[in-house]
């Protein structure tokens, strides 16, 4: 039922779609993101959170950007029969620059205050941005509807765009800097504060040589430091897992663990790696290095230099 009605809305927003429109405004985007969008009033980028704030006049606009599997449970929440918390529903298809979204909208009261909201569930199932669903959450006080009303609120959200992931930005908010990528080149940078850097054209690292950076919380104590190495270790999407060695390691003049294994890939290819564990503070660095057999003797000082090249970022 739920895909029956969304299709019918997508169709008549289809006919919409075929009026021509004026041309767009500069579209900004939040750093990282791929969605962006033309901001009205006086809104600017957010240090608080992925999206726009007007802070003297308590109104936002946030930008969830997601795998496009997250589209089913935000079309299966925006068709919920129970949502008490939101007054004067209303649910539409909405044709916005890239294509065709859900917009539900209501008021809702909170600290006894009128706040009028707008939620754009849109997706990108082709063209250069295939794995994407967005939500775009709009907060509009009562009180500021004389600047930002809901016609200047659906005119910023038709301007909605996408944009292939912009991975320098995406480096540049991690918590860390890589000044020395050693030939490797990045696949993805990951939500959690990491990223997958892979070596030669392809991105399949079931059969190219691949490193790993991510932090992490935790600070155990010196003597315990190796199992809890071991432990991260174990955690890998790697099959029959054998360490060769382990030991504890000075990286970058700080406490730090060695452990050097063999195992064999998702697909059944041997493979051998290495992971480093630097500690300090509160949590750690983690770097995995992993390549065939019989790439290793070469890959093992790219690695090292991928490792060496982390550091703090200021």
């Amino acid at each position: 039922m739920l895909r029956r009605t969304l299709a019918i809305l997508l169709t008549i927003a289809a006919l919409v779609l075929q009026a021509p429109r004026p041309a767009a405004a500069e579209t900004v985007f939040p750093p990282g993101l791929r969605v962006g969008l033309t901001v009205p009033g006086d809104l600017k980028i957010s240090t608080r959170f992925p999206g726009f704030e007007d802070a003297d006049r308590k109104v936002a606009i946030t930008i969830l950007d997601m795998p496009i599997a997250a589209l089913e449970g935000l079309e299966r929440s925006a068709f919920a029969k129970t949502q008490t918390e939101v007054q004067d529903l209303k649910r539409e298809a909405f044709p916005f620059e890239n294509g065709v979204g859900v917009l539900v909208s209501g008021v809702a009261t909170e600290n006894g205050a009128k706040v009028h909201k707008w939620f754009l569930i849109a997706s990108s199932a082709t063209g250069a941005v295939p794995d994407l669903a967005a939500l775009v959450s709009v907060q509009v006080p009562d009180d500021a509807l004389n600047v930002y009303s809901e016609a200047v609120v659906r005119a910023a959200l038709r301007s909605v765009t996408f944009r292939p992931t912009p991975l320098t930005e995406q480096l540049g908010l991690l918590p860390f800097k890589l000044k020395d990528m050693a030939g490797f080149r990045v696949l993805t940078v990951m939500p959690s504060g990491g990223v997958i850097l892979i070596d030669g054209d392809s991105d399949d690292i079931t059969s190219n040589p691949y490193v790993i950076v991510s932090i992490g919380r935790g600070a155990p104590e010196s003597g315990d430091r190796g199992r809890f190495a071991a432990d991260l270790l174990s955690q890998a999407p790697l099959r029959n897992l054998q360490i060769q060695g382990s030991e504890p390691q000075r990286i970058s003049n700080g406490p730090g663990h060695e452990i050097r294994a063999k195992a064999e890939s998702v697909n059944g290819k041997p493979v051998k790696l290495v992971q480093w564990v630097r500690f300090g503070g509160s949590g750690f660095v983690r770097i995995v290095g992993v390549s065939s057999e019989a790439r290793w003797d070469d890959l093992f000082n790219r690695f090292r230099a991928v490792r060496d090249g982390v550091e703090p970022r200021g």
